[in-house]
């Protein structure tokens, strides 16, 4: 099979502490990693105001991860996982041209 590139990026509440917000992202670099993806970066964009509010936010907690997998395992479980997280308020994920 192809190995395909993935970008995603994720916002987080902004009133996370940061221990927790590096516990939740660690936990999803390893959910991404354990589900036959290989983390290509994993990196924090910081505090950004958004255009409209979410969930009652006006900001939040930007956070990017390029990984590279062969199949969508890897993808579909983060998906799961971020929609049920109380934590992140939006995902996005990006198949990258390679």
């Amino acid at each position: 099979m192809a190995i395909t590139k993935y970008e995603v990026t994720y916002i987080i509440k902004p009133d996370l502490d940061e221990e927790s917000k590096k516990a939740l992202v660690e936990n999803y670099d390893k959910v991404i990693v354990d589900n036959g993806g290989t983390m290509v970066e994993s990196k924090d964009w910081g505090k950004r105001r958004f255009a409209y509010e979410i969930e009652k936010y006006r900001e939040g907690v930007y956070h990017i991860m390029t990984f590279t997998a062969e199949n969508a395992e890897a993808v579909n479980e983060f998906s799961r996982l971020s929609k049920i997280d109380s934590a992140v308020l939006r995902s996005m994920t990006v198949k990258l041209d390679k």
